[in-house]
């Protein structure tokens, strides 16, 4: 992947990830943040990527691996796609926020 290639997805992430490192690591301590997704048993794909997102966004630009780059666009590509199944009405306490919650993004900020 290429410096530019990179820098793009830094830039869409930090557009799309919009809670900080304190945020979002105090919504994943929450009885809310444990109700929504897919968890097969144990914790959900989103609370996951919501721990990894809060370790991606505490590293330095030159510590950034392949595979985090690989994460961050799934984490972009997420947070485009539940965007736009927003439901009608207040979303301020639905799963659809809380889920989105869970990958770094708050739609009401």
């Amino acid at each position: 992947m290429d410096d530019d290639s990179r820098k793009e997805i830094r830039k869409q992430f930090a557009e799309r990830v919009n809670m900080t490192p304190k945020e979002l690591e105090d919504w994943l301590k929450t009885d809310a943040s444990h109700s929504v997704g897919d968890d097969s048993g144990g914790e959900s794909t989103g609370h996951q990527s919501g721990r990894r997102i809060v370790e991606l966004k505490r590293k330095h630009v030159n510590e950034l691996s392949e595979d985090d780059y690989a994460h961050m666009r799934k984490v972009i590509n997420y947070v485009k796609r539940h965007l736009a199944q927003k439901p009608t009405g207040d979303v301020s306490e639905t799963p659809w926020r809380y889920s989105l919650m869970n990958w770094g993004h708050d739609p009401l900020q």
